[in-house]
């Protein structure tokens, strides 16, 4: 009873091995999967698999590091395939990178991507589902200060403690991934088991950021299972019960049916 929150299945090196994928991480409880765009094309595509496999949902937006083919074509584009389905439950993955590039032109492009996306939630009642990396000041005062109506996902989270509370506090669910189970992943540990337990959700950002034992290789969508296991004792928890209620989060935030309303 898996909902992996964050997943490419729409990267090539998922989709040319998709059914063999899915089937093996089907295998493992793994039940509803949101597949998530980071530009027009792979929204595109995220959305056709949606509507081929009834477990598969989609997130669509341009990201914040594919700054250059960011047009408002595209971004109409974007908002044309909205009306296309249904199986779309979030835009996303939209926020700020600062990683790579901290050119203050390119950050304030990023801004302004990360305003319209939060207008286009706005407008079609969605969550959002965050990218955030060395930014996290400036995407907390955005959301808060331009607050998304039905909140989000804070996608791969790598702040503080504190600012997880803060961001839970505006609406926002956490996402624990692969990297919870690296061993020098101290202060993801401390923002699990300091959070509550209906703000966890679970993603595996496949096919990046396989969980140990598999890291380096790429993360196949049956290990989000490893990192459910993990995260679950480091709660204390029964694994069941904690991917039950985690399982609940991320229906609740993506206004998704549960398993037993199917």
């Amino acid at each position: 009873m898996i909902f992996d929150t964050h997943i490419h299945l729409n990267e090539e090196r998922i989709l040319s091995n998709l059914d063999n994928y899915l089937e093996e991480a089907l295998k493992e409880g793994v039940s509803k999967f949101l597949c998530v765009g980071w530009d027009y094309e792979s929204s595109k595509k995220a959305v056709e698999l949606a509507t081929i496999y009834p477990y598969i949902y989609a997130a669509i937006a341009i990201m914040p590091t594919e700054h250059e083919q960011y047009n408002e074509e595209d971004f109409k584009k974007l908002e044309e395939l909205l009306k296309t389905s249904s199986k779309i439950v979030a835009i996303g993955e939209t926020g700020l990178d600062y990683y790579w590039e901290k050119e203050d032109s390119i950050k304030e492009k990023q801004k302004e991507m990360f305003l319209k996306h939060i207008e286009l939630a706005n407008k079609y009642n969605l969550p959002v589902t965050i990218h955030c990396r060395d930014a996290i000041q400036d995407t907390f005062d955005i959301l808060k200060n331009n607050p998304v109506k039905q909140g989000g996902v804070m996608h791969c989270y790598s702040g503080s403690v504190e600012m997880a509370k803060e961001f839970v506090k505006i609406g926002y669910k956490i996402a624990f991934g692969g990297v919870l189970t690296f061993k020098n992943s101290i202060v993801s540990k401390q923002v699990l088991t300091s959070i509550p337990l209906e703000s966890i959700v679970l993603e595996t950002d496949a096919p990046y950021l396989a969980p140990m034992p598999y890291r380096g290789r790429l993360n196949e969508p049956k290990f989000i299972n490893n990192t459910s296991i993990f995260a679950a004792n480091l709660l204390n928890m029964d694994v069941k019960q904690f991917e039950e209620q985690v399982f609940t989060n991320s229906c609740s935030i993506f206004h998704v049916k549960n398993k037993n309303e199917d």
